[in-house]
């Protein structure tokens, strides 16, 4: 920004507009005030159904939505003060770095390389990869079945990955720039499964739209569990999300998200995880 030619007065009043406008920066991100009056920054998924989506009224729903709200209202913030910021995957850990949220609660795995970059509470829930097929489908019951069959996945998906390289090597798999055309390509059985964290895939299949077409087949092909992605070395935070996540689930909030998002399609989700303290 250029300012050498703007005045003392007018280079101040700038800061100040700034500063009263501003949102999702550590100024207005007090999670010690418990207040309320504040605003904070989440970052989650807005285009995974069940997970984190953007409505078209502009409001969010999804299961890592409804664990995001009720750990900000422990940390004092209603859900109206609440700023949803949208977190691709490849872009979590810059903006927990940059201090462009608060916290990141977005279908996020824990492990040992992203552990080394931001540091995670929870687990709040263990996902798996498995597998999507019509709910008519009774030949595929095991990854092997995929053999000489028609994979989707998203491009670059790591899980579609690790099926064609390790488990069904003669598996034709295709890749597709999101989940949607996937669905479709399943619908039309131009495709026979689709494959990704079980969560994510009975997000997509609990949809109004969808719900009795797709089944899980119920594979657990790894272990995803999800975390809430903090900066590195905020110890306090950690503890206090951490408390937030295990009163969720002793008052039954967290179960009651499960069903509402998952539900609909059927997921036989794993009990609540051990959250580490």
């Amino acid at each position: 920004m250029k300012l050498q030619k703007a005045s003392a007065a007018a280079a101040g009043a700038l800061v100040l507009a700034l500063t009263v406008t501003a949102c999702g920066g550590d100024s207005n991100d007090d999670s010690s005030s418990g207040s309320g009056g504040g605003k904070i920054t989440i970052g989650i998924k807005t285009d995974q159904p069940g997970i984190g989506l953007q409505l078209p009224d502009g409001s969010y729903a999804g299961f890592d939505v409804d664990v995001a709200t009720y750990v900000a209202k422990e940390l004092g913030y209603d859900a109206k003060n609440i700023v949803w910021k949208k977190a691709p995957s490849a872009e979590r850990e810059n903006l927990i770095a940059n201090g462009d949220v608060k916290f990141v609660a977005a279908s996020y795995t824990i492990n040992d390389e992203r552990k080394k970059k931001v540091d995670f509470a929870g687990p709040y829930l263990l996902a798996h990869q498995d597998l999507l097929v019509r709910a008519d489908d009774t030949s595929i019951t095991k990854v092997e079945d995929l053999n000489s069959k028609k994979l989707c996945s998203v491009t670059g998906s790591t899980s579609a990955q690790n099926v064609k390289d390790k488990l069904a090597p003669k598996a034709d798999l295709l890749e597709r720039g999101g989940y949607s055309e996937c669905l479709t390509g399943l619908e039309n059985k131009a495709v026979d499964a689709l494959t990704t964290d079980d969560s994510i895939l009975a997000g997509f299949a609990a949809q109004k739209d969808l719900q009795g077409k797709f089944k899980l087949v119920g594979l657990k092909l790894s272990d995803e569990p999800y975390g809430i992605g903090l900066k590195k070395g905020d110890t306090e935070l950690k503890t206090k999300i951490n408390d937030a996540l295990k009163k969720m689930v002793s008052d039954g909030s967290w179960e009651k998200a499960v069903q509402a998002n998952f539900g609909p399609a059927g997921y036989k989700n794993e009990p609540a995880p051990q959250i580490a303290d």
